[in-house]
């Protein structure tokens, strides 16, 4: 079955195709909206559209009892110092080999630290600019 083929079709055919893709019958109270989607993904999946290759090296690692080594998105090199103005006060990070450094207190994540810069969640690496970036300089 192809994406289009899923947003028309009927909740008999997707239940057939979940069927025959699981060999088992839908989970009770699943939307038809839900089980497109999860569908959707499947469809891509097997066209090679799954999940990353860094995904799979993990899982396939967890899967064998091990853990996967938490090697943060965003690659930033000891020595980096961030800088980001927020509601006119300049903030200053520096990453260290253990973590980031911020007003003297050592922290885990950047995003701790836009959380306690702005008071709401954020992602760090979004509110530092780091998104885009294999390597910050």
């Amino acid at each position: 079955m192809t994406l289009a083929e899923l947003e028309s079709a009927s909740r008999e055919d997707l239940k057939a195709y979940w069927k025959n893709l699981y060999d088992t019958s839908t989970p009770s109270g699943l939307s038809q909206a839900m089980l497109t989607r999860i569908l959707a993904y499947e469809v891509q999946s097997l066209a090679g559209k799954g999940l990353s290759k860094r995904t799979r090296q993990r899982l396939a690692v967890i899967s064998k009892g091990g853990t996967a080594p938490s090697k943060p998105l965003v690659q930033t090199r000891p020595g980096t110092r961030l800088v980001r103005e927020w509601n006119g006060i300049t903030h200053v990070v520096d990453v260290t080999e253990t973590g980031f450094l911020y007003r003297g207190e050592n922290f885990a994540s950047l995003s701790a630290i836009a959380r306690r810069i702005t008071g709401a969640h954020w992602s760090g690496p979004r509110f530092f600019g780091l998104n885009n970036r294999k390597h910050a300089a």
